[in-house]
């Protein structure tokens, strides 16, 4: 069974040194917790893959304090990418930009690019302090393919074969989505994982951002056709559908939608809220809650919106019901 640690000074001391000794670390960050090694550690970097049975060509991304962390190592640091990181970092946003070749293959999932960010919860912080800024990189700590954890105890049990697996506790990740990705290696800007930081703020910044559907795994972690999914067969349906998808459903399902009075017996629902910040917070929790109903399928209704914060939902929630 994984150790789940307090923040004090000596569990932080405790996750650094098995970093340093190549035993992979869970810790929190204000997106989801994240299951990391040393970025320039292979051998670590390879033990993340294999705990979390994660396809060798989907890549990690880097956590830095800063961007001197960043440039360190990063060979194609740019103007647009010191002025996202001055007005968006420490925060959850990921630039990807071409990596130095000392920074091992594995890390990055055989790219020549590596993702790279600033996490801003303090726990996280304090750790990479801890390690001199040394970039640790981290994917979301749970299996590969399945719900990302918002809570310590959320890690242990995904891993609850990983005796020597330490956990730093750092309460409920606030944001509850992962880190918007954005591709500054190429000419024009592209985001490949909608978050948090939405793509109208990134159009703000940078001016021109396409912004293409990614149904395929690239150089982005997280945008494989499948992923966030829970092990009960999901679907989703339409805005205000919920009533019409459960006409001819027998079974006992169970429903995430915004109004449960349309939800009869014997069906079980969860009223989700409907402020887009709240709801990205909430999901991945109401999510694994009723993936352990038993029920014989989830339903989830699809937000009134797809624009900004909801556009990072709706991508969790047709990753996490495609067949």
């Amino acid at each position: 069974m994984p150790t789940i640690l307090d923040p004090t000074d000596l569990s932080i001391e405790i996750a650094a040194e098995a970093l340093r000794a190549g035993r992979p670390v869970a810790f929190p960050t204000e997106t989801v917790y994240g299951l990391g090694a040393l970025t320039l550690d292979a051998a670590g970097c390879a033990e993340v893959y294999r705990m979390k049975g994660r396809p060798a060509a989907n890549p990690l991304i880097a956590h830095v304090l800063d961007a001197s962390g960043a440039r360190a190592i990063t060979s194609a640091w740019c103007p647009r990418c010191d002025e996202l990181a001055s007005r968006l970092w420490p925060g959850p946003l990921t630039i990807v930009v071409a990596r130095r070749p000392e920074v091992p293959v594995v890390a990055v999932g055989g790219r020549p690019t590596i993702a790279v960010r600033s996490p801003s919860h303090p726990v996280a912080r304090r750790l990479l302090q801890e390690l001199g800024g040394a970039a640790v990189s981290a994917p979301s700590a749970n299996r590969w393919g399945r719900i990302s954890p918002t809570i310590a105890r959320h890690v242990a049990e995904e891993f609850i074969a990983e005796d020597d697996l330490v956990i730093l506790d750092g309460g409920r990740s606030q944001l509850g989505l992962e880190s918007t990705v954005i591709d500054l290696s190429g000419p024009r800007p592209t985001l490949l994982r909608p978050g948090s930081v939405t793509l109208e703020a990134l159009r703000e910044i940078l001016g021109e951002v396409d912004a293409p559907e990614i149904v395929e795994q690239g150089a982005s972690p997280g945008t494989a056709a499948r992923h966030y999914a829970p092990r009960t067969t999901a679907a989703l349906v339409a805005f205000g559908g919920i009533r019409e998808a459960l006409a001819g459903q027998k079974a006992p399902a169970a429903v995430l939608c915004f109004d449960s009075s349309h939800v009869p017996s014997p069906h079980t629902a969860t009223a989700m809220p409907r402020d887009a910040a709240v709801y990205a917070s909430a999901l991945y929790d109401a999510l694994r809650s009723v993936d352990s109903l038993g029920c014989a399928r989830i339903l989830i209704e699809a937000p009134p919106s797809s624009d900004g914060l909801w556009r990072a939902v709706v991508d969790r929630l047709r990753r996490a019901t495609t067949a």
